[in-house]
């Protein structure tokens, strides 16, 4: 149960990185296709959270990303290493 709650959590803030007009498109996208990944069901969770840090270890190193956009990422990574 947990799990699911902290899943919703970090779904939210990957909306709210989604819809950041300050960051550039590809990091945005980026976010999303993170959020698809976590959303797919058809994976098991651990596989769903290492595609998902992969994608967004991919943006963090991203040389284009404002400081506030990769401090969120890694945050959000923090809470995905908990997760899976």
């Amino acid at each position: 149960m947990e799990t699911n709650v902290k899943l919703k959590q970090i779904i939210e803030v990957l909306d709210q990185l989604a819809e950041d007009t300050s960051v550039p498109r590809n990091i945005r996208r980026g976010a999303t296709d993170a959020k698809d990944r976590l959303l797919n069901q058809s994976d098991a969770l651990d596989v769903r959270t290492a595609s998902a840090i992969f994608i967004l270890d991919e943006l963090a190193n991203d040389p284009n990303i404002p400081l506030h956009g990769r401090t969120l990422i890694w945050n959000i990574i923090s809470q995905l290493e908990t997760v899976g």
